[in-house]
């Protein structure tokens, strides 16, 4: 076990030598290892004792905490961090230079081509659908010939994102059933089911992009593609950008095996949320999938310091 989540209120947690100890109102719990993890989910209202905190914090355990039902990433600690501090410098000089444009050129030619090939295998997955998912494709592809052949401003190259993710969207919420309700991209709050998991997802992997950005040195506030916002990991979004079609998959197949039905879900508020139940069927399939995916990530962070260190008078460790 790498990754422990701690979702359930009313608990209590303190440390017990080497492990983490379990309390509710009817006594001790359960006991849990700290050796092997390398990152723990605090999800809600729950009680730490700050030696837990401490004793995670000195062994590098990342600890992300979420909100309760709506699961938002609220923030993390760390251990010690890469202190490679020319890598920031010439982070912050380059977010201010032609290299920007570049590497959100990159992005989202990386996301479009994502979009494109999952629709490629929807289509053979649903031929149903060929009609709706051979019109999001052309839309697409008309958008990737103005990528590969024009100079394009940053307010253009968001457009044609933007109109490359409409498109796909317009296919991608045709394969799912419409018991589901879902018939466009909705956030805050997720309107359907398969809305709540693609956001729970989302901020999921948000979590594991800044963990990577913070432990290799970057700022995750500085991104390239995405603006400077007070309070929103601009870096961390740009990664996650390249990531979100993995997550498509992975919801999709979810719901397409009936791992996930409407019955897992509730209605609160004008918003939709996974039943908690339910996530605790979640959080082992996520870790499952995200095994793979949390190596594409370190790897793309890596190569992104690699590419912003270029030419400076320093090595990376």
């Amino acid at each position: 076990m790498s990754t422990l989540y701690i979702d359930r209120k009313d608990l209590e947690v303190k440390l017990d030598g080497q492990a983490i100890a379990f309390y509710s109102k009817k006594g001790r719990e359960g006991v849990v290892p700290i050796n092997p993890l390398k990152r723990v989910v605090i999800v809600g209202n729950i009680t730490i004792e700050t030696g837990v905190l401490n004793n995670l914090v000195k062994r590098g355990i990342s600890v992300v905490f979420l909100s309760g039902k709506r699961m938002r990433f609220c923030g993390m600690l760390h251990g010690s961090l890469h202190n490679n501090a020319v890598l920031r410098v010439s982070q912050y000089r380059k977010s201010i230079s032609d290299f920007k444009d570049e590497i959100a050129r990159d992005i989202v030619k990386h996301k479009i081509n994502a979009q494109e090939q999952f629709l490629n295998d929807l289509q053979s997955a649903r031929p149903d659908k060929r009609l709706e998912i051979t019109h999001a494709l052309c839309s697409i592809k008309g958008i990737q010939i103005r990528l590969e052949n024009e100079t394009l401003n940053m307010e253009t190259l968001r457009g044609l994102e933007g109109s490359a993710s409409a498109a796909y969207f317009s296919a991608f919420t045709q394969v799912f059933p419409p018991s589901l309700g879902f018939t466009k991209r909705t956030r805050r709050p997720p309107e359907d089911p398969v809305n709540a998991m693609l956001s729970l997802c989302y901020t999921l992997i948000h979590f594991e992009a800044v963990r990577e950005i913070e432990v290799i040195g970057l700022d995750p506030v500085i991104g390239f593609y995405h603006e400077f916002s007070y309070g929103r990991e601009s870096l961390a979004c740009d990664v996650v950008e390249m990531f979100r079609v993995e997550v498509d998959r992975f919801v999709w197949d979810l719901f397409r095996k009936q791992e996930f039905t409407a019955r897992n879900f509730t209605f609160e508020n004008e918003g939709c949320y996974m039943k908690k139940n339910s996530r605790k069927r979640f959080y082992p399939l996520y870790e499952e999938w995200v095994k793979e995916i949390r190596g594409k990530i370190r790897d793309c962070v890596r190569d992104l310091a690699r590419r912003i260190i270029d030419g400076e008078d320093t090595l990376l460790e």
